[in-house]
């Protein structure tokens, strides 16, 4: 028996899901279109405390940004990464209206490769006090949310968001 593609996708993201609830806590998982990503995410971001770290290679969702300025004002210390390519070339990215509102961003591309080639920070993530881990192939875009396929996992654990927190701050502190 031969499957599809998108059968052997599904499969694995229920073996790693399971493995991960088991492993590092609770998990939600969301996909796109219209299957609640966005709606997840200001979920999380509405719950907040203490901190929001997000890095995030494409981000024009206005209602994102809208949960992340009211966090900012708040008390929640929230930093945005995002790819400088992406932020620069994009009319709609969000980067000048969460700076004007006074949250840092940062844009960044990584070092040079190969015959001087820049890639891109292509990191598609939010950790939430520490505790919460927002990570998938979803990016913070209306297109993400209305048409295309894309998926969202919501880690509930220190252990998750701690890796991702590392590697939030390596950038970070670039």
């Amino acid at each position: 028996m031969k499957l599809s593609r998108g059968a052997i996708v599904s499969t694995l993201t229920a073996i790693v899901c399971l493995y991960f609830s088991s492993a590092f806590g609770d998990v939600r998982v969301f996909f796109s279109p219209n299957g609640g990503c966005t709606d997840a995410v200001i979920y999380e971001i509405n719950r907040a405390r203490k901190s929001i770290d997000v890095a995030m290679y494409a981000f024009t969702s206005r209602p994102i940004a809208r949960a992340l300025v009211d966090a900012h004002r708040r008390g929640v210390r929230v930093r945005v990464i995002m790819d400088k390519k992406f932020a620069e070339k994009s009319r709609f990215s969000k980067h000048i209206y969460l700076m004007k509102r006074g949250i840092p961003v940062k844009l960044v591309s990584p070092p040079p490769g190969v015959r001087g080639r820049v890639g891109l920070m292509h990191h598609k993530f939010a950790v939430i006090d520490g505790r919460v881990l927002l990570t998938g192939s979803f990016n913070w875009t209306a297109s993400a949310e209305k048409l295309n396929y894309e998926n969202l996992l919501v880690f509930h654990s220190e252990e998750m968001a701690a890796i991702y927190e590392r590697e939030f701050n390596r950038i970070w502190n670039r």
